[in-house]
């Protein structure tokens, strides 16, 4: 196939001004009707609902007290580590995100 390389370039933005109104709808309509298919079942086994009884379920993290080189920071109450202390005021402690 032989191409005229002198002839002026089409891009998309060129095509869709000249698209009647009726071919930008359809179009339009059949970028928003692929939808993946989604089985309900499988969705609904892995719903977890508000109030379910975990009285069975076990804790999986291990909690560490707080370390030599941590500090409570006295607004956000997050545990930092003593790099991100920003500033004391008398014994309270701030980090960088709250100073």
């Amino acid at each position: 196939m032989a191409t005229d390389y002198d002839a002026p370039r089409r891009n998309e933005a060129d095509e869709l001004g000249e698209d009647s109104l009726e071919e930008l709808k359809a179009r339009r309509a059949e970028a928003q009707s692929s939808s993946v298919d989604v089985d309900e079942t499988d969705f609904n086994e892995n719903l977890e609902l508000p109030g379910a009884d975990l009285s069975n379920e076990e804790l999986t993290v291990r909690v560490l007290p707080k370390q030599e080189d941590e500090f409570t920071c006295s607004r956000c109450f997050l545990v930092q580590h003593r790099s991100r202390l920003a500033s004391t005021r008398g014994d309270q402690l701030f980090c960088r995100d709250c100073s």
